[in-house]
């Protein structure tokens, strides 16, 4: 079978999963997974399918501005709202369910939200790469009855950017943007100073080029991820000393490059550690 014929039946089981929804709310950031469940519920369920996007400091800057763009190029009914997780202390606290208590909070308000527009049913675009992760916002979604087309269908991350070439999407290759709070160790609270710290550090490493990357925070030290193809350029004299002198007038005091590079989930594996000790226990 080639990749064409394998994205067509990919295509033709989410537009399948889709048929069966009347009206379709979906939780849209501008990414990739939910700019493509939100394009397909468009083409199958046409003025029917709503977007809604949080607005929260949680958020990297540039997400809200890439959802308005791709909302409006598509033609979607598009609908934006303040998400209020920092004002959870079950969130802030940073626990390793942060990400329940935030889902919780935001489908239910997302889902307040839709209702005004006479939508109950929400989507979220999570695939079927995302389940061998650890998620506890998996089970928020459950709990409230979102649905996830995109794993219904079996479409995995790589199916994902498939469809988004062939649909002619232009964020098809985009980056993840993962919640600023994923930067931060469980067990450090979360507080509005370090998220905007962070942020700042990411959005300038990415005018230096380095689109995918994460500055992970421990306190007055920063590890910087990014693509394995990117080490290189990091350590190259003059931009590694810019990148230091920048990050220290930041706040930072330390500044790391983590040498395996990327890979999602990497906070997680403490947690994986733990679980493992135990069950040897």
């Amino acid at each position: 079978m080639t990749i064409q014929e394998h994205l067509s039946l990919k295509e033709a089981a989410l537009y399948s999963c889709l048929h069966r929804f009347t009206r379709l709310g979906v939780a849209f950031s501008g990414g990739v997974d939910s700019t493509v469940l939100l394009a397909a519920a468009f083409r199958v369920l046409g003025s029917r399918v709503v977007a809604l996007t949080a607005m929260s400091p949680i958020h990297p800057s540039g997400e809200k501005e890439a959802s308005i763009e791709v909302a409006s190029r598509m033609g979607v009914t598009h609908i934006l709202f303040p998400s209020q997780e920092m004002d959870d202390p079950a969130f802030t606290a940073n626990s390793p369910d942060r990400c329940y208590h935030c889902k919780t909070g935001l489908f239910s308000s997302m889902g307040l939200k839709a209702a005004d527009s006479g939508i109950t049913v929400l989507a979220h675009g999570a695939n079927v790469d995302d389940l061998s992760d650890y998620r506890p916002g998996f089970r928020a979604a459950h709990e409230l009855g979102v649905v996830a087309p995109l794993i219904e269908a079996g479409l995995n991350k790589a199916d994902v950017r498939g469809l988004a070439r062939r649909w002619g999407l232009e964020n098809w290759n985009r980056p993840a943007m993962a919640c600023l709070a994923t930067r931060i160790p469980y067990g450090t609270p979360i507080q509005l100073h370090i998220l905007k710290q962070i942020d700042r550090a990411e959005a300038f490493l990415r005018e230096l080029g380095v689109l995918h990357c994460r500055v992970r925070h421990y306190g007055n030290l920063a590890r910087i991820e990014t693509g394995p193809e990117q080490i290189a350029l990091l350590i190259e004299p003059g931009l590694r000393e810019r990148i230091v002198t920048q990050l220290r007038q930041m706040g930072y005091a330390h500044i790391c490059l983590d040498l395996e590079g990327y890979a999602p989930g990497k906070m997680n594996r403490d947690i994986e550690k733990n679980r493992s000790c135990s069950e040897k226990q």
